[in-house]
């Protein structure tokens, strides 16, 4: 029963991608994210998604509630109705998107050094390595493989067009980033999401498991923490903002500044999110079951 499932899912994904690639990326955007209001609202995450942000935002009302979740679904279909466009999207020369690019993060890579590039999963943030890739940096992009193994080689099909070394998260994966950064290379990761056997981190307010490893990379690398956030301007168009890279702390000890580096990361991602809750994904449970 469940692989008839996987193969029906991935059917559909295949049809669906398929489409979005006929249309063109504005339509495919457009088409996306009125897909993703009319179907996420009727589906079992909407409920979750409603959930952290009553808790996140007790303030605001069912409207307010109501309108975010609306603003997310909208965002994620739009993701995924771009998702066959990205190869061919030129951030540097093609209109679409506009970089807003800190000095500092020039000057890291022209130096040569290992460097961790860190986002979440906010607009459309599979936009963002491409700055990497087009520019020529040798780049690992750590993912979270989907647990329909058909409708992951669909996914992946059109993600190893954009260059890169994608890897999943996992025993391998840390292997190829561990090789990644010995080598100078740079290393592109999704923070945000929950890690069981993480850490206990502040994040609106309450204690969200959080993967130390990003931390534990850059001190044993000496590897600059660059923040990328991707921000959807409307339909098919990004800012890419890279920020500085972040301050290392030195509290003189380990864990301390494992400590440290998480929660000005989570801290980080808290504010993007206050500033537009729309671009957020809402339905990961990123909070322990209170």
């Amino acid at each position: 029963m469940k692989r008839l499932r996987y193969l029906l899912e991935a059917a559909l994904l295949w049809l669906m991608l398929g489409l979005f690639r006929i249309v063109g990326i504005d339509a495919a955007s457009a088409i996306g994210g009125a897909v993703g209001r009319a179907v996420g609202p009727l589906m079992a995450k909407n409920r979750l998604a409603r959930s952290n942000l009553k808790t996140c935002f007790p303030e605001k009302s069912e409207a307010e509630i109501s309108a975010i979740t609306r603003a997310m679904w909208d965002n994620l279909g739009r993701f995924m109705g771009e998702m066959p466009h990205l190869h061919a999207l030129d951030v540097y020369g093609g209109g679409r998107v506009e970089i807003i690019m800190a000095p500092e993060v020039d000057a890291a890579v022209a130096a040569g050094t290992p460097i961790i590039f860190f986002t979440a999963h906010f607009g459309n943030w599979e936009v963002s390595p491409l700055l990497a890739t087009q520019r020529g940096i040798d780049t690992t992009l750590v993912y979270r493989q989907a647990s329909n193994p058909w409708s992951e080689r669909l996914i992946q099909h059109w993600r190893q067009k954009r260059g890169g070394h994608w890897v999943p998260k996992g025993r391998d994966g840390a292997r190829a980033i561990i090789a990644a950064l010995s080598k100078s290379g740079a290393v592109a990761i999704l923070a945000d999401q929950k890690f069981n056997e993480g850490l206990a981190v502040p994040f609106f307010g309450r204690d969200a498991m959080t993967a130390p490893a990003i931390a534990e990379l850059a001190l044993k690398f000496r590897a600059p923490l660059v923040p990328v956030r991707v921000e959807r301007l409307g339909g098919a168009r990004f800012r890419v903002v890279v920020l500085p890279p972040l301050a290392m702390p030195e509290t003189g000890s380990r864990k301390g500044d494992v400590m440290a580096i998480l929660t000005a990361i989570n801290a980080l991602f808290e504010a993007w999110i206050r500033e537009m809750p729309g671009h957020w994904l809402w339905i990961h449970r990123r909070w322990p079951r209170g």
